[in-house]
């Protein structure tokens, strides 16, 4: 990094931290500092839901995913749109209609004290172990490329996240996402124009689809019912319906961010401006992840993108073996260029020459038999090491390759990134516990002053426990699936809890709070005997199926149960559902 990098990094960061510190200093009650006083207008509604859910896991990880595994990823998506419509058609208006300041505050309203507590208590431990993730994933690319101390990396993302949330609450995230997403999305445009002009001259935009397309980079729908396979159109669909629909509906980090809206009409506004570009815009983040796949059929690549596993290589006995491979890589790669060149010239002619498709195909199989021994040279060198190097692609195209000052833009990029996500997860564990846990269970009712300052310590409180968690974490596969992992565990209980206090004013609270434990407690045993004993890839069930069996297990055993043992159980009058 070059002193230019340097000063657009710590000018951007600065300025946001500083901008969000002032704009929104002075909360004067508890209302106006997790509910921003409802001032918040539609399109920051929307920008802030958009920003708390694209953490810098986003920008580093689905890049690497797409360069390995293509454009597939974007079906995890698919279920958003129609989860978008649904929060706005019923949860928005219930919510706002009950006054809550906290998704789980209607839970008691609508059944009791237990479920309320059971629903805040699986939040905070999923979101918990998640906003200290979203400090994690950068802090450890960052520090494996550049050389960063893991330690003060995480410590410096957190205290800056902490600085502003402590200071404004709801407001200071609101306002500094804004910010956070015209920094993210200029950077991602810059690089993907310049991704383009870095390619052959002769190269058009349709000739890289090809080129992405020979390497199977361009699958983007499957429609196999294959439950083994993370990723298809119906996993996406239902799955990922029920993920959206919890994370966005039940999730105190997302519902947060539109209880602050002006009205019922804007926070559904801003809810239909993420579901209108929240699609699109993982598309884009993909193609650039695909188009940096293309530029490396042109230029040189590492045999592993994670710079720890070639300085853990260089001090072992199998640095000559190494050696070898990343000369076998070097040859390749020089074929893979001259093939890829003549197929351009092909298609500049109109031409898809079926021959060079299949040479294309060869040397990419011959590429990734490379990089498989590779890995296994390198768990022999160190069998602790992380071989799984999605999550470096990126950055080693943006550290290598990308002009002075962009680097440190696109490091703002990710920096802003992790702090937008944070900050949300920091206000949004922090209402919960204060609200949730601490003001519900107090003895004696306290001043409203009281309960500001008690936000502000539980947002200190979970800003040094997910530094300490961020500290102590470890790589897992892939980060992005790490994120959807988690929610995915706890998820479909708790949007089963709130699907049935919405729709189903028949089940009461003992058959609820009964079938969420026994809904929960199955989906743990399910997860690690269909998903976590497996090796990557082969695996019993996909994770996002873990949402829809949470779901519609938690329905299912409530209703059983209410008309089996608690038929009798009167009803609570508190809540409004009209």
């Amino acid at each position: 990094m070059q002193l230019f990098d340097w000063i657009v990094l710590i000018v951007t960061l600065l300025f946001i931290v500083g901008y969000g510190s002032w704009k929104t200093k002075g909360s004067k009650n508890v209302e106006d500092f997790i509910l921003g006083n409802n001032e918040t207008p539609w399109y920051t509604v929307g920008l802030s839901v958009m920003a708390t859910q694209a953490s810098a896991i986003t920008f580093l990880s689905t890049p690497g995913q797409a360069y390995h595994d293509g454009m597939g990823f974007i079906q995890f998506y698919f279920g958003l749109p129609i989860a978008m419509i649904v929060i706005c058609v019923t949860f928005i208006p219930l919510y706002h209609k009950n006054k809550v300041f906290t998704a789980y505050e209607f839970l008691e309203k609508r059944f009791d004290l237990k479920t309320r507590s059971l629903a805040a208590i699986l939040f905070l431990v999923q979101r918990g172990l998640g906003t200290g993730l979203t400090i994690y994933a950068p802090a450890i690319i960052l520090s494996a490329l550049l050389g960063w101390n893991l330690t003060l990396m995480n410590i410096m993302i957190g205290v800056l996240v902490i600085i502003y949330t402590f200071s404004g609450g709801t407001k200071a995230v609101n306002v500094t996402q804004k910010q956070q997403m015209f920094v993210i999305m200029s950077g991602m445009f810059i690089t993907f124009f310049l991704i383009l002009h870095y390619l052959p001259n002769d190269m058009t935009f349709t000739s890289a689809l090809h080129i992405a397309g020979a390497n199977d980079k361009m699958n983007i729908v499957d429609f196999s019912f294959n439950p083994e396979e993370k990723y298809t159109f119906w996993s996406g669909i239902t799955g990922g319906f029920f993920l959206a629909l919890a994370y966005f509906g039940t999730d105190q980090s997302q519902v947060g961010r539109y209880l602050s809206g002006k009205s019922v009409r804007e926070s559904q506004m801003g809810l239909i401006m993420n579901g209108l570009l929240k699609v699109p815009m993982q598309f884009f983040i993909l193609l650039t992840g695909v188009m940096v796949f293309v530029f490396f059929q042109f230029n040189p690549v590492p045999l592993n993108f994670n710079p720890n596993n070639k300085i853990v290589i260089e001090k072992s006995a199998y640095k000559e073996e190494y050696h070898g491979l990343e000369k076998k890589l070097s040859t390749l790669s020089e074929d893979k260029k001259v093939i890829n060149l003549l197929y351009i010239d092909q298609l500049n002619q109109d031409f898809d020459n079926p021959i060079l498709r299949k040479e294309l195909v060869t040397i990419s199989n011959k590429e990734k038999d490379l990089r498989d021994r590779a890995k296994e040279i390198i768990l022999r060198a160190d069998p602790n090491s992380e071989t799984n190097d999605k999550d470096y692609v990126f950055f080693h195209f943006i550290l290598h390759y990308l002009p002075k000052g962009l680097i440190g833009l696109l490091l703002a990029v990710i920096l802003s990134a992790a702090m937008s996500s944070t900050a949300s997860g920091l206000n949004a564990l922090a209402s919960t516990t204060a609200i949730d846990i601490y003001k519900r269970n107090l003895k004696t009712e306290k001043s409203d002053k009281h309960y500001l300052y008690a936000t502000k310590f539980f947002t200190l409180f979970w800003g040094i426990v997910a530094i300490l968690f961020a500290c102590v974490g470890t790589l897992f596969e892939n980060l992005i699936q790490l994120v959807n992992i988690i929610g995915s565990i706890f998820y479909g209980t708790v949007l089963g809890i709130f699907l049935v206090g919405f729709y189903l004013n028949r089940v009461k609270a003992k058959a609820m709070f009964i079938s969420a434990i026994i809904s929960q407690i199955t989906i743990f045993i399910i997860y690690y005997f269909m998903i976590a004993i497996y090796p990557s890839g082969q695996e019993k069930l996909g994770y996002l199926w873990l949402n829809f069996i949470g779901a519609m297990l938690t329905i299912i055993l409530s209703l059983v149960l209410q008309f089996l043992f608690f038929r009798k159980e009167p009803d609570n009058e508190e809540v409004v559902l009209e």
